[in-house]
């Protein structure tokens, strides 16, 4: 049988249907403090729609491993079975804590891309530096210690250090970056969660006031992120980082050789993708879900990296 060819155009709005269903079926769960019901209700509503595209699909980035998450883990096959084969990335919700608190930034995200296009990354985490688009290669490296990052940012940005602003996942673990940034004079934005919304931020500088994201995070959140810069522009780097041989053991099933590499964007997402996400919670990048006598209204994001072409679209849907 010959291979069909990714049509990214016409399934894009497909996947926009796939995180709106998913945002739409955890919305009665915002601020009830229940994090595994959200994320159930996102999960079955995701696959639910996955389940209705002409697509082979397989989720390389899901839930987790198969023993672990019943639905939407990795390696799960979606679609019809007709149509392109396509790798998937998704997060039925990132943020499963925000939406339980209805906190801010909140969101169902999911990726597509053709099959073999991205990192098969195991369920450890990832050291990640990103920054918006705009700036030469290599501005900024892993290799630089935090307060060099923001040094460095500054004078390509052409300003001082104090107007930088970087965003960070607030864990006890990055208490010593914390400080040495702040030895800089650049502004850190906290986040409790959500680090795939920190980093996409990165790339609408202008609006959402953050030039850099630094820290550790889940890996698979690392590859998702990538999807959207490949799409959004922006520079970003991820290397990963392993507790114990147990972890170790997770990158080597997952075929990863070596061990200390430096992933850039375009290594952990190699070819064109299709990038959609869906706002539970008000968050910088997208409006949270809105509630009227009788519907419920929900913004999403929508990109193809083929052409840059970035869609804000606004669901309307009777309930």
């Amino acid at each position: 049988m010959a291979k069909t060819d990714f049509n990214d155009r016409m399934l894009s709005l497909g996947l926009a249907r796939v995180s709106e269903a998913a945002a739409l079926a955890s919305a009665r769960l915002i601020g009830r403090g229940d994090e595994k019901a959200a994320d159930q209700a996102a999960v079955n509503a995701m696959r639910d729609q996955l389940n209705k595209l002409d697509i082979a699909g397989t989720v390389v980035i899901g839930e987790g491993e198969r023993d672990e998450a019943p639905m939407l883990y990795i390696g799960e096959e979606v679609g019809t079975g007709t149509g392109p084969e396509v790798d998937i990335a998704l997060d039925p919700l990132e943020g499963t804590t925000l939406t339980a608190k209805d906190m801010p930034n909140a969101l169902t995200v999911i990726a597509m891309g053709p099959r073999g296009s991205m990192l098969h990354a195991p369920d450890v985490y990832m050291d990640k530096l990103a920054i918006g688009p705009g700036y030469r290669d290599g501005v900024v490296t892993m290799d630089m210690s935090p307060s060099q990052r923001v040094n460095a940012l500054a004078a390509a940005k052409g300003c001082s250090t104090e107007d930088i602003t970087v965003c960070v996942l607030e864990r006890p673990r990055h208490e010593e970056m914390i400080a040495e940034i702040r030895t800089t004079g650049a502004a850190i934005r906290l986040i409790t969660d959500g680090d795939v919304a920190g980093i996409i931020h990165t790339a609408e500088a202008a609006k959402t006031g953050i030039d850099m994201y630094m820290g550790s995070g889940g890996a698979p959140e690392g590859v998702l992120a990538a999807a959207a810069l490949k799409c959004m522009g922006g520079q970003m780097f991820g290397r990963l980082t392993f507790r114990n041989d147990d972890e170790r053991g997770r990158a080597e099933k997952a075929g990863i050789t070596n061990l200390d590499r430096v992933y850039t964007r375009d290594d952990l997402v190699t070819e064109d993708v299709i990038f959609a996400a869906t706002g539970v919670t008000d968050g910088s990048i997208l409006a949270g879900i809105k509630r009227e006598v009788g519907y419920l209204t929900t913004e999403t994001i929508l990109m193809r990296s083929k052409t840059g072409s970035v869609r804000r679209m606004t669901y309307r849907n009777p309930v």
